[in-house]
This record gives structure tokens, C-alpha cells and sequence, in this order.
């Protein structure tokens, strides 16, 4: 018996190559739409309110990515056990991963939820926010804080919708969020001049309708049946979830305490140049949002890598875990080369797009740019490789890398050297984190696949 499921199921048998565009197709899109919501809303206020709204929702940017680590923590975490246990053959355990991992994405949405409201304010400045943004911040973020459950839902559950075999509803799930979200966004900041308020409540609309999507999905799954039962927290699930989506998360919680350091290193350096406090960080918050998009190709690529090394890991088959990582990794690189190559040559026309400013304003985002994005090239190689350490089995390689580039080398990096060139200390700071986690990088990916049992597959 099990020995025929795992003969029949498409992750072990079909093609590396159409496995991998079957899942990370819907996944890039799901990204990519995940990413159009901060985009979205960067737009409408940058043209309704102008750069200190722009400024705003970069302060609150470290909350949405403290969502995202919870979704990341325990989506790919429930998704990884859950299909190194179908590998294996025990469809039982599965069920309990998938179950446990779905009351963790809500307990930890509504949890942070209620810390966030309770003590915004505080929150708002310790995010590096100077006074004359405050007040958007604290307006923008009250209102999104009540989407945190749902945006987590809708995130976190598509890996494991992703997981069960269904790649294009995970994506079709974003995607009606993203849509509701754009038509909102217009009728309440263009229509009824909302402003800060009105994209705060777009964003939580589409949220909460892609939160309930994904639920309803996932409670008639297809491989597995979840019950009350799969429900109920139980350490060693928990644990195992958590254990996988470690890595994930980790470089997610290490984006967020990046970004609060930037945030109030921008403003501090920014207020001794000539630039003033707001116009970096504006700057900032959208070549970020901008350089998310790229990014959701790269980390769309590694969670459709996920299911299909993960089983085949489980299963044994060595070789294709190899292959599949070795076409994901060419498909980041092109991408990466591609991304390098617009932000070097059109950053202006860019910037230009999320409103207008002073010639000031556009000679720093270009300058961040070219020099804070320099070796976008090589950043396809660190998310796909940690996350195909994580997908297979070894969590504790995964973390190390996903902490390289934020907490090892880039955190370092945005203190130390502002107190030399100042602020454009800052963006050096970028490209030499890059090129050094590329580095580590490559160098454990290189030993991991250079091992005896790659070089053979059970069949």
C-alpha cells in the first residue's frame, strides 16, 4: 500500500522541471500578490498624501513582516512535515502537522494583533517613526492590526494548501484578496478621500477575504481529512512545525529588526544631511516594497521547491532533490540578473511612479538604488538554499543561512559604517551583506550536494 502511493503521487514520478513550474508558477504569483498590498497602498498615498504617508507605511512595515515570519513559521513548517510524512508514507501524522500548524497561524495572528493595538504608539517610535509621521502611522497601522489573523491565514495557509496539492487556489486566494484590495483602495483614498484610513481598510477587506478562503479550503483537503482533533496543540507537532519553519522565519524576524534599525538610522543620519529625516525614509520604504517584488519571484521559486524535495527527500530519491534544486537555483539567476539590470538602469522612472518630489528626493532613491541593490544579481541564492535545507530535513543549516545576510553581516554593517561616510554608510551596507551571504551560501549548498547518497536514488 505504501509503496503504491508513492509510486502514484506526481511529487515522486513526474518530471523535476514540470513539478517545479506546476508549484512555483501559482507560488510567485501568490508572492507577487502578497506583495502588490504594501504596493498598492504605497501608491495611493503617495499620490492622496504625499511622502510623509509613504514615510508612515514604512514605519509600519516591521508588523507586516512580524505576520509574515508567523505565516512563514508556520506555513512551510506545517507544509515541510506535512509532506516529509506523506514521503514516508504515514498520511495519519500528516493530517496532525497540517491541523496543528493551522491553530498556530491563528493563535499567533490574533496575539499580535492585540500586543500591536495595545501598545502602538510606543511601537510607532520604537520603529524609528520622527513626529511628523507619527500621527499617519498611528492611523494606518490601528486600523491594519485587525487584518493580522486573516493576512497570516491567507499567507501561512497557502504553503499548506500548496503542501496538499493545490497550487493554483493558494493563488487564487491572494489574488482575490489583491483585487479587492486595488478596487478599495481607489473608491476610499480617490472616491472618498480617505487618505491614511482608507488604505488601512482596503488592505484589511482583501485580507479577511483570502483569510476565509483559505479556511474554507482547508477544512475538505484532499490527501488528508482534518478534524477537531488535528486541531488540538500537541508538543511534538508543534515542536516539529516550528522546528522546520525555524529558518524561514528566523530570516523573516531578522528583516524586521533590520528594517527598525534602518528605519532609525535613516532618520537620524538623514536629519544630518541635507536631505532632512523624511526623505530617506520614504526613499527607503519604497525601493524596500519595490525590491519585495523581485523578491517574490525568488521566494516563489523556493516554495514551489519546497513539497517536491521535501517528498522526495522523505521518499529517498536523492537525485531529484539534486535536480529540482539545481533548475531552481538557474531560474533565480536569471530572474536576479534581469532585476539588477532595471534597477541599475531605470531607478528613477521607478520611484516616479509612487508620486512626486523634490530633486532631492529622486537623486537619493537613485543613489540607493544602484548602491543598496548592487548585487541584486546574486540574491536568488541565499532564500532558495535555506529554504531547501529546511525542506529537507535540517533546520538548523537553514537558520544559520537565513540569519547570514540580516543579523550576521547586514546589522553589523548599517551601525558601523554610517559613524565613517555617514548616511551613505548605509547603502555600502547593502551590497556587501549581499555578496557575503551569496558566499556562505554557496559554499554549504556545494557541500550538501557533494554527498555520496546524491550520487544515487532509491527508485
Amino acid at each position: 500500500m505504501t509503496k503504491e502511493m508513492r509510486k502514484e503521487n506526481p511529487l515522486g514520478v513526474l518530471p523535476v522541471e514540470q513539478l517545479l513550474v506546476k508549484f512555483a508558477v501559482p507560488s510567485i504569483i501568490a508572492m507577487i500578490v502578497s506583495a502588490l498590498y504594501n504596493i498598492v497602498d504605497q501608491f495611493f498615498i503617495g499620490h492622496s498624501v504625499g511622502p510623509l504617508g509613504n514615510a508612515a507605511t514604512n514605519i509600519a512595515f516591521p508588523l507586516t513582516t512580524s505576520c509574515v515570519s508567523i505565516a512563514l513559521l508556520c506555513g512551510i513548517g506545517g507544509a515541510s512535515a506535512f509532506n516529509l510524512a506523506m514521503g514516508e508514507g504515514d498520511r495519519k501524522r500528516a493530517a496532525f502537522y497540517m491541523g496543528n500548524a493551522l491553530f498556530a497561524m491563528t493563535a499567533g495572528g490574533v496575539i499580535l494583533a492585540v500586543i500591536t493595538e495595545i501598545f502602538l504608539t510606543p511601537l510607532v517610535y520604537l520603529f524609528g517613526s520622527p513626529e511628523n509621521v507619527a500621527g499617519y502611522a498611528i492611523s494606518y497601522i490601528r486600523i491594519t492590526a485587525v487584518g493580522f489573523p486573516f493576512l497570516i491565514l491567507s499567507s501561512g495557509g497557502g504553503h499548506l494548501i500548496r503542501a496538499d496539492g493545490s497550487p493554483k487556489f493558494s493563488m487564487i486566494c491572494n489574488l482575490t484578496g489583491a483585487v479587492i484590495n486595488t478596487f478599495l483602495d481607489a473608491l476610499f483614498v480617490f472616491g472618498f478621500h480617505m487618505g491614511m484610513e482608507g488604505a488601512a481598510l482596503a488592505t484589511v477587506v482583501g485580507q479577511v477575504v483570502s483569510g476565509l478562503m483559505a479556511i474554507r479550503y482547508l477544512s475538505r483537503c484532499k490527501t488528508v481529512s482534518l478534524k477537531k482533533e488535528h486541531l488540538i496543540p500537541q508538543g511534538r507537532y508543534i515542536g516539529r512545525v516550528m522546528s522546520l519553519g525555524a529558518a524561514p522565519c528566523t530570516n523573516q524576524l531578522a528583516m524586521m529588526i533590520v528594517q527598525i534599525v534602518m528605519n532609525r538610522s535613516l532618520t537620524y543620519y538623514g536629519s544630518l544631511s541635507s536631505y532632512g529625516e523624511a526623505v530617506p525614509l520614504a526613499c527607503s520604504g519604497i525601493i524596500s516594497k519595490v525590491n519585495m517584488v523581485f523578491f517574490s519571484f525568488i521566494i516563489g521559486i523556493s516554495q514551489g521547491l519546497q513539497p517536491i524535495i521535501s517528498f522526495n527527500y522523505g521518499a529517498g530519491k536523492f537525485l531529484r532533490v539534486k535536480a529540482a534544486y539545481l533548475r531552481a537555483a538557474f531560474y533565480g539567476a536569471v530572474l536576479s540578473i534581469g532585476a539588477f539590470l532595471l534597477f541599475q538602469i531605470f531607478p528613477r522612472p521607478i520611484i516616479a511612479l509612487f508620486g512626486e518630489g523634490t530633486e532631492e528626493y529622486f537623486a537619493f532613491a537613485e543613489t540607493y538604488f544602484r548602491v543598496f541593490l548592487f548585487f541584486t544579481f546574486l540574491n536568488f541564492i541565499q532564500p532558495i538554499t535555506s529554504n531547501c535545507f529546511t525542506a529537507i530535513g535540517k533546520p538548523k543549516k537553514g537558520m544559520f543561512l537565513s540569519l547570514t545576510r540580516q543579523i550576521l553581516f547586514l546589522l553589523p554593517l548599517i551601525v558601523l559604517l554610517p559613524l565613517v561616510f555617514g548616511i551613505d554608510g548605509i547603502l555600502y551596507a547593502g551590497p556587501i551583506a549581499d555578496g557575503m551571504a551569496g558566499i556562505v551560501a554557496i559554499t554549504m549548498i556545494v557541500r550538501e550536494l557533494g554527498q555520496e547518497h546524491y550520487k544515487t536514488t532509491k527508485i
